[in-house]
């Protein structure tokens, strides 16, 4: 069963991890949540779920103006073979989320560890950084290294790449 909206800030709590949130209309793409940008501060993210040829899973976490080849992303990430976006049903029965909610807070739902989370080195440093709290209808702010503390207690370490291939 996957954890709440509450369990997850409770294991913030446990954590001692600070988190902001804004509560707002359901946001789908980056392009939508680009209208909140003046009310939210910090970086903001675009977060793909991928599988490769292996039916392995990764959840690549990228500052939202980072330009990724998916062609050639799957040798940076030790894939086998090239990645392609992951079904709607696996990201539920993984991350426990669904498309348009897709966020490495969903890392609390992967007991088992099946998804490799890839994040942008930029989010992982940042003082600030945003993502849906499992539900596209809020944003939540925690920093950088929190984030990573998340990730870890979660069971997940991730891999730190530079993302943006500009």
């Amino acid at each position: 069963m996957s954890s709440t909206v509450e369990e997850l800030f409770q294991t913030f709590a446990k954590l001692g991890i600070e988190t902001r949130s804004f509560d707002h209309p359901p946001l789908f793409t980056v392009e939508e949540s680009r209208a909140l940008r003046g009310r939210i501060p910090g970086l903001h993210s675009k977060n793909l779920f991928l599988r490769d040829r292996a039916r392995r899973h990764f959840l690549v976490v990228a500052e939202e103006e980072a330009r990724i080849d998916l062609k050639t992303l799957h040798s940076r990430i030790g894939a086998q073979g090239k990645v392609s976006f992951g079904s709607a049903e696996a990201m539920l029965e993984l991350l426990g989320v669904t498309p348009g909610s897709v966020t490495p807070f969903g890392a609390i739902n992967d007991r088992e560890g099946r998804v490799a989370v890839v994040l942008d080195e930029k989010l992982a440093q940042a003082p600030a950084v945003n993502f849906h709290p499992l539900v596209n209808t809020r944003t939540t702010t925690l920093s950088g290294p929190d984030l990573l503390r998340f990730l870890r207690a979660c069971g997940h370490e991730p891999l730190s790449l530079r993302l943006d291939e500009a």
